[in-house]
């Protein structure tokens, strides 16, 4: 019998590669979905909720996963809860933590002092925010009896429907592009250092973890080691959307963009240093795909056929309109989306409440 592999969550960016990354290596691949998929080139797919304990219990005693990889996104209470179970059910858990974890350093690596232990930001530290999550998880499987799991820290990666630029998503960005509208960006963000990884080699690299001994008990950096700025990627955007930049002050884009997320991950410089990876699964940086390369090859494709996995954000189009006092057209688009759009366009959220509530008056006379 060839070796089981259940992906958690595994339908997103990196999960679509890393299937078949695995079966390539041999053996059998489940992956859980909350939406029913067919199955497909000898990938199974499990319909329900992970997050649900009791489903999760059902599947994995069911199939007896010789190697685990989790891609799902849990508060720390919610993973206390489960990762014994996780651990003790299998052969190999590999966890999928992020490079959001780090404080701000020259370059990182796996060792680089994190967030949750170096910042002084006492509001922030009362949060369960996503890079804070992940270091405390970190933290609770480096405390746990078992030595069966390795942590994999990607930075941002970029896929076939799953594209980013600061802290916006695809969504947005490609949406707003591909329909001649800018996208805006604080002009000191533009300078700031990412790196930006294909999500194909990400895939390769956990695929080479999986019941690696060397990779037992383990954290590593799955990314490229490339960095560019930030107005280095708008010209990979640019040149195959046609997309354009509008800056915008801190205080604007702090109504549009996550409070934490920016000031924590994408106005530090993030350089990654991935030679640890790199020696255990015996790649080179040259296999990796250089972002100019890859990117542009991926956003290419998305304009051929544009698919938005996670939906179109009008709401915060919308927004970023106001600031740039441009306009989505809203031409065949459902009344359900373009009230969205109104509202947030024209800031009409107090005063549908005062219609509505006048008109429930109204109507009971």
């Amino acid at each position: 019998m060839g070796v089981r592999y259940l992906l958690l969550g595994g339908t997103g960016a990196m999960g679509v590669y890393l299937c078949g990354e695995l079966l390539h290596k041999g053996g059998d691949v489940y992956v859980t979905s909350r939406k029913p998929r067919q199955a497909t080139d000898g990938i199974h797919y499990i319909s329900g909720d992970a997050h649900n304990i009791s489903f999760l219990e059902h599947v994995v005693e069911e199939l007896k996963p010789d190697v685990i990889v989790d891609f799902m996104v849990y508060g720390t209470d919610e993973f206390s809860a489960r990762y014994e179970f996780l651990l003790g059910h299998t052969r190999h858990y590999v966890y999928l933590s992020s490079y959001r974890v780090f404080a701000n350093s020259q370059k990182l690596i796996e060792s680089s002092p994190r967030l949750l232990d170096a910042c002084d930001d006492l509001d922030y530290l009362k949060t369960d925010e996503y890079a804070l999550a992940k270091a405390r998880q970190e933290n609770i499987l480096r405390a746990s009896k078992y030595n069966n799991w390795t942590i994999v820290r990607p930075s941002i990666t970029y896929s076939r429907n799953r594209f980013q630029f600061g802290c916006l998503e695809a969504g947005i960005v490609c949406y707003r592009a591909l329909n001649g509208l800018p996208v805006v960006m604080p002009s000191e963000m533009l300078d700031k250092y990412t790196t930006m990884t294909w999500a194909k080699d990400v895939a390769t690299m956990i695929a080479r973890l999986t019941l690696n001994p060397l990779a037992m008990s383990e954290d590593f950096n799955v990314v490229t080691s490339e960095s560019r700025t930030w107005r280095e990627v708008f010209d990979v955007y640019h040149k195959v959307l046609g997309m354009n930049v509008k800056t915008i002050s801190m205080d604007d884009y702090l109504t549009i963009c996550a409070k934490y997320q920016t000031k924590y991950d994408r106005m530090f410089d993030r350089i990654m240093d991935n030679s640890k990876v790199l020696r255990v699964t015996g790649l080179r940086q040259s296999d990796i795909t250089p972002i100019e390369i890859g990117l542009a090859r991926e956003l290419e494709a998305f304009k051929k056929n544009p698919v938005y996995q996670y939906g179109v954000d009008l709401g915060t189009s919308a927004k970023m309109d106001r600031i740039c006092r441009t306009h989505t057209a809203l031409s065949g688009l459902p009344m359900r989306q373009k009230l969205v759009y109104l509202r947030c366009r024209y800031k009409l959220i107090g005063m549908i409440g005062n219609m509505v509530s006048w008109l429930l008056k109204w109507l009971k006379h």
